[in-house]
């Protein structure tokens, strides 16, 4: 379907139960996404934490794709803090169920609803803003600093931070980025940040920007030195020259007569640059090119027997078959020419019996390229009738090969995706981890495809979701390797995707960040494409 639109929550809570005995609680809200058409809950995301209060209002926001023909169901869970992922009922803070159109459909896109799960306790309520998101695609990076700010603390000076809101239509504010704190100072001067402009002011230039400077209490009670309003368009002034703002205190300006200020706060500096996506490259012509490797090793059984991942009935395709034309269906259409080197590894190959780790399927070494999935399965079923199914079970050569191939095209222009399947019993883990390293700053990715049902242990580390991949001390530029295990996607005989689209989904899911974060990072700008 047609990408939605992009609609962003904003989430706060009131008066949610206290269950701290020593201060209050420390909230975090985290978000679960019905998958459609069964019951199944899936994690999207969670907020911040904020320490010490019962009425958080989170900065950090849900993006949404809200499809207006879809009933997107939400969950909202309030866990007793970020120390514990899997929290007992007797932490539980309380839960609330909504659709998404609910939220969009309530009056100013404001919904207020009570968290329940609690028996014989009020919760509290849960406020969600959802604001549709303008396609400006814009990034600011600011860095401020403030002059002479009101002393707030007792002992020593003050412990100052900023807090930036957004304006909404009806003239309420929404929380959308705060500073660090900087310690005992009144001349505090903060860091760069990075915030979408969309997040600044939904890409409306002269939407009042609010700015509160707060003095931090370590127990939460955050007290307020004064604040000023400005906007993107004259926040983006300040490329030309410094703009000082005011910090103005309403309360005391009210009671003194001679109160001047609380201090004053200067924009040292204010940039723009664009965010392009994965669509700008593919229309401004990059190219993904598509390599497939197979593992024929003996772990994998005979293949003339049913038990084997490589057996094939008549009436069936194998487990490495079936993921095969699963996954290359949804890549080819990517694939401007269609053709896909593809490559078996860990099998001894004819004439001579010799151990090979990247023969092509096709037996063509000058052209291992086989014309869409189809000639890819054709060469694969081949070779499975003539190389004797052996070991060990090596990834880097066919990892240095492509990696290869990809040093030497690196302008942006050409992408290269290596799609292996394994039943993930890997024998050269450190030359692996080492190959996908020194990989990680070449333009390309790596989708793993784990078939059968062992436990992928060494996948989900070479993944790199969790803690960032290192050989040798030197850690991955970026993560590049995309580890799916197939049979969460087949029904019980494994001979049937239940649901090509979740596949094609998780598969191809971090592709697009990767080939971003690799443009980005050798700052590649898309190639225009011609007018049409």
């Amino acid at each position: 379907s047609v990408p939605g639109t992009k609609v962003e929550l904003t989430v706060s809570c009131r008066n949610l139960l206290d269950i701290d005995t020593f201060s209050k609680s420390d909230p975090v809200v985290v978000l679960f996404v019905q998958v459609s058409g069964s019951s199944e809950w899936k994690e999207f995301g969670r907020t911040e934490v904020i320490d010490n209060t019962l009425n958080p209002d989170f900065v950090r926001k849900f993006v949404l794709d809200y499809y207006f023909e879809e009933k997107q169901n939400l969950r909202f869970d309030v866990p007793p803090g970020s120390h514990s992922t899997f929290f007992g009922a007797q932490d539980f803070l309380g839960q609330a169920f909504v659709a998404l159109g609910e939220v969009i459909g309530s009056q100013r896109g404001r919904l207020e609803r009570p968290l329940t799960g609690v028996p014989g306790k009020r919760c509290g309520t849960i406020l969600l803003l959802a604001e549709e998101l303008s396609n400006c695609r814009d990034i600011v990076t600011m860095q401020l600093c403030a002059n002479k700010l009101d002393k707030k603390d007792f002992f020593g000076k003050s412990d100052p931070f900023l807090v930036f809101y957004r304006s909404n239509e009806d003239g309420t504010f929404t929380i959308c980025h705060k500073t660090e704190v900087v310690k005992n100072t009144l001349n505090p001067v903060w860091q760069p940040f990075t915030i979408p402009v969309r997040a600044l002011c939904n890409g409306d230039y002269d939407r009042t920007v609010k700015i509160d400077v707060y003095d931090w209490d370590r127990d939460g009670s955050h007290d307020f030195i004064g604040e000023f309003a400005t906007s993107y368009r004259e926040l983006s002034r300040a490329q030309s020259q410094f703009t000082v703002y005011e910090v103005l205190n309403p309360r005391k300006k009210c009671k003194k007569k001679k109160y001047v200020n609380s201090g004053t706060v200067t924009l040292l500096s204010f940039s723009v640059e664009s965010e392009f996506t994965f669509v700008d490259y593919i229309r401004g012509g990059t190219q993904l090119n598509f390599t497939v490797a197979i593992d024929f090793t003996a772990s994998n059984g005979l293949p003339s027997q049913p038990t084997s991942l490589h057996y094939a009935s008549p009436y069936q395709l194998s487990a490495y078959a079936l993921a095969l034309k699963a996954v290359g269906e949804i890549i080819q259409d990517y694939d401007s020419d269609k053709l896909f080197p593809a490559y078996g590894f860990g099998a001894k190959v004819p004439p001579d019996g010799k151990i090979s780790h990247q023969f092509p399927l096709n037996n063509n070494v000058e052209n291992p390229s086989c014309a869409g999935i189809e000639g890819v399965l054709e060469s694969y079923l081949q070779s499975l009738r003539t190389v004797q199914l052996y070991g060990p079970t090596n990834f880097a050569p066919v990892i240095n090969q492509v990696a290869g191939t990809a040093a030497q095209v690196t302008d942006g222009s050409q992408y290269h995706v290596l799609l292996i399947i394994t039943d993930g019993v890997i024998s050269d883990m450190l030359q692996t981890k080492e190959a996908i390293v020194t990989a990680s700053s070449l333009p390309m990715s790596i989708i793993i495809v784990g078939v059968g049902p062992a436990e992928f242990e060494a996948m989900e580390e070479l993944d790199g979701d969790e803690v960032r991949l290192s050989s040798r001390g030197r850690y991955a530029e970026r993560d590049i390797v995309q580890f799916v295990p197939f049979r969460d996607y087949v029904d019980d005989s494994g001979n049937q995707v239940l649901s090509m689209a979740r596949l094609a989904k998780d598969v191809l899911a971090e592709i697009p960040e990767q080939l971003l974060s690799y443009m980005k990072t050798r700052d590649i700008k898309p190639r225009r494409a011609d007018p049409e």
